[in-house]
């Protein structure tokens, strides 16, 4: 398991904090938070002399526990509801035993309750109760609870056979997957709807709501999964309601070209595997949702960006102007910056459908500024972060390299070059935008990197991080690209 069997560690509650007793006596005091923000340890702590379950077994009886959603469209809520009240009860009233041990995280031995039994059971509910009483679909319930029960079992069990985070991540996803998909078709088959004629939009949306939840799971603490299973079963839910139209086939191609850029990037450095999921699901999106054309420019920004991360790097890293993680780019850097291009998205599919009486092409040109704010404030900042004498663009006084809202003119000539080449790449996939929407794009991410600077200067560090400043320079391109449109 990772340890020798004569230093097998004990954990016992210590005034607030967890001691680590080894079988000789000795020990070293460790937070909490330490073992919360782990989701490898092996052995749990004990309570008392009796041994506590293992993660993996722990796993497995919450992954049986969401087998139980299957009986909601075989008996109904009136039968299944006592259920869930009983297992709420049981996790509240149960304060030793088998069933506690079997149960019990870290945390909980604490409270001397299972309270993380507890908030997944009432995030459970709270997800029935919108099947049952609103219009969250049955399928996408019981597929997203088993997303979740039986991804994480699956992960605890690689986990506790290999170290290799990209393995677990694998795990996860496939069986994540498997079981979402399962639990949506055989929903299906139960209620009598059919399942061939939704077999694209039933793959969708349980490779979606498994990306999600991985991320999450990632960047989350262990016990979180409570969290991760509502954010997952509203995400499907939404999906689900923009009625995506791709085929078997198209499906199947989006994915398999999302998935390949995924692993390159994470392959040659560029992304984490929390940056990999995020760039994934996003593109995926794009492409179900958008389209290829929407996705070029979207992987315009991926491409263009990343290699100039890499961009005389080691020059940056003397500096100390250089990316984290050598370069890998993380999860919020790439939500900071994409975020508003996949609300664009977002908006696209619903006024396609109906559900936001919005001229379509107001979301497009958002889409195209956002991206094109994004890549310009990107080259502007790796580039003209290895040129001396910056200047402030507030006061334009000479600052150190790497001081926020500093600029060069080699930077600022890089991010027109980045503003550029969106313009360029919408003008191709866009055609029907013209001269003048390939000047809208441009125009966009000029502004938006100009207001990135600003923020810079004025509000980060002390009000912003990097990534909030990042969020709000695109959601200033993608407003200056839709203002535009609409004159």
């Amino acid at each position: 398991m990772g340890f020798p069997a004569q230093r097998i560690p004990i954990t016992v509650a210590q005034g607030g904090a967890h001691s680590l007793v080894t079988a000789n006596g000795s020990g070293s005091s460790i937070s909490r938070n330490h073992l919360q923000a782990s989701r490898s340890f092996k052995y749990p702590p004990q309570k008392g002399s009796v041994i506590v379950t293992s993660p993996v077994r722990r796993a497995g009886a919450f992954a049986g526990l969401c087998t139980l959603t299957l009986a909601v469209p075989f008996l109904g809520p009136t039968l299944t509801a006592p259920i869930a009240a009983f297992v709420a009860l049981v996790a509240l009233l149960t304060t030793d035993g088998p069933v506690f041990e079997l149960f019990a995280f870290p945390d909980d031995y604490a409270g001397g309750r299972l309270y993380g039994l507890f908030t997944f059971v009432l995030a459970v509910t709270t997800l029935g109760a919108l099947a049952v009483l609103g219009s969250l679909p049955l399928p996408i319930f019981v597929g997203a609870v088993l997303l979740v029960g039986y991804g994480a079992f699956a992960e605890t069990i690689a986990r506790a056979q290999t170290d290799v985070d990209i393995l677990q991540t694998v795990v996860f996803c496939t069986v994540g997957t498997v079981a979402a998909l399962v639990g949506q078709a055989a929903t299906r088959f139960v209620i009598e709807e059919p399942i061939d004629p939704a077999l694209p939009l039933l793959v969708f949306l349980a490779v979606s709501g498994t990306l999600l939840a991985a991320l999450l799971r990632d960047v989350l603490i262990a016990y979180d999964d409570p969290i991760v299973l509502l954010s997952v079963g509203l995400s499907m839910w939404l999906l689900y309601e923009l009625e995506p139209t791709i085929g078997l086939v198209g499906m199947a191609v989006a994915l398999g070209i999302t998935i390949a850029i995924g692993f390159v990037s994470h392959a040659l450095g560029a992304a984490s595997i929390a940056g990999m999921l995020t760039g994934i699901l996003l593109a995926l999106l794009t492409i179900v949702l958008g389209g290829y054309d929407w996705f070029a420019l979207l992987i315009t920004f991926f491409g263009v960006g990343s290699l100039s991360t890499k961009f005389r790097y080691d020059e940056k890293a003397t500096r100390g102007v250089a990316e984290a993680n050598d370069g890998a780019r993380g999860s919020s850097n790439v939500i900071g910056n994409t975020a508003a291009a996949m609300i664009a998205v977002i908006g696209y599919a619903a006024s396609a459908v109906d559900l936001l009486t919005v001229d379509p092409w107001l979301f497009t040109f958002a889409f195209a500024g956002a991206l094109s704010t994004a890549l310009s404030d990107t080259l502007s900042s790796e580039i003209g972060s290895v040129y001396d004498e910056p200047r402030l663009i507030t006061t334009f006084e000479r600052v150190e390299p790497g001081t926020d809202g500093g600029v060069t003119w080699q930077g600022e000539l890089a991010g027109i070059a980045g503003a550029t080449a969106m313009a360029a790449v919408g003008f191709l996939v866009f055609p029907a935008i013209g001269l003048v929407g390939a000047a809208i794009i441009f125009a966009s991410g000029f502004v938006g990197m100009t207001v990135d600077s600003l923020l810079g200067a004025s509000l980060e560090g002390q009000y912003l991080d990097n990534q909030g400043v990042n969020f709000l320079a695109t959601v200033a391109g993608a407003l200056t690209g839709a203002g535009l449109f609409l004159l």
